[in-house]
């Protein structure tokens, strides 16, 4: 079983940086999918960036992919997600997710492993 724990979240200027971690624990296959997701106030929960199988990463667009990196330390285990000139919009809950499997994607149900969240906000 995999727990994931979110940190770094807080307030942030617009046009300034904020990094996210997520630690990982438990046992994880040698092939794994991580993503992080946001929800803001009334809106559904959405992918951002996505670590996959191989190590790569991808983004949900390329507004994000301008302006985040997802990342990872395998040796200590920890996913990161670094956010440099945030917007207002940017504004939300993020949560850092796991799945086994080779393939990724950004569907909700696909992830078994969740983390508590992380609250970022923007102004």
């Amino acid at each position: 079983h995999v727990q994931l724990v979110e940190s770094g979240g807080g307030s942030v200027q617009t046009g300034g940086s904020l990094r996210l971690s997520c630690r990982v624990s438990g046992y994880v296959h040698s092939n794994y999918c991580w993503e992080w997701f946001r929800q803001a106030p009334g809106k559904e929960r959405e992918g951002v960036a996505t670590i996959n199988s191989d190590g790569s990463p991808t983004y949900a667009d390329s507004f994000i992919e301008g302006r985040f990196i997802v990342s990872q330390d395998t040796a200590k285990n920890t996913l990161f997600l670094q956010m440099n000139s945030p917007k207002p919009e940017d504004t939300a809950m993020y949560y850092c997710a796991g799945k086994a499997g080779l393939y990724c994607s950004r569907w909700l149900s696909d992830y078994n492993s969740w983390g508590q969240g992380t609250q970022v906000t923007v102004s």
